[in-house]
């Protein structure tokens, strides 16, 4: 038997709006994953030691504040040295698409999901890139 898909939904960085990382969140429960948010101006420290706390498959990063190339490198930098390659890591937000293709090739984000990104997308993504079973 499988168990659920753990996601941790983070906002790194000051930004303060988190209405699209909600309507995430709520679309990955609904698809039978277990989310754990974590709140709003998380450090990247503070994001990878949540994800070892909780044991999560999926880290799902939220920025719109536009310090993506600075923040989404130090979560997957810290996640590295914490051993934590497993982990698939996903970003969603203000992102262009040339910044995008970089987080992608060099700093190990498995995908960018810019605004109006469908829910179901995202769930699909997910589902088709993450493999859990019962111990």
């Amino acid at each position: 038997m499988e168990r659920k898909i753990r996601v941790l939904v983070a906002k790194p960085g000051l930004d303060g709006h988190d209405r699209g990382a909600k309507v995430i969140a709520r679309a990955l429960r609904d698809a039978g994953m277990e989310v754990i948010y974590t709140g709003l101006q998380q450090t990247p420290q503070m994001i990878v030691e949540a994800a070892l706390q909780e044991d999560v498959d999926v880290i799902g990063l939220s920025i719109l504040s536009g310090a993506h190339m600075t923040l989404l490198p130090k979560v997957t930098q810290l996640l590295k040295e914490q051993q934590m390659d497993d982990v698939l890591v996903v970003a969603g937000g203000i992102i262009s698409d040339a910044d995008a293709a970089i987080l992608k090739a060099q700093h190990g984000i498995a995908e960018v999901f810019g605004p109006g990104a469908s829910t179901q997308d995202i769930v699909r993504f997910i589902q088709d890139h993450v493999s859990v079973s019962r111990e």
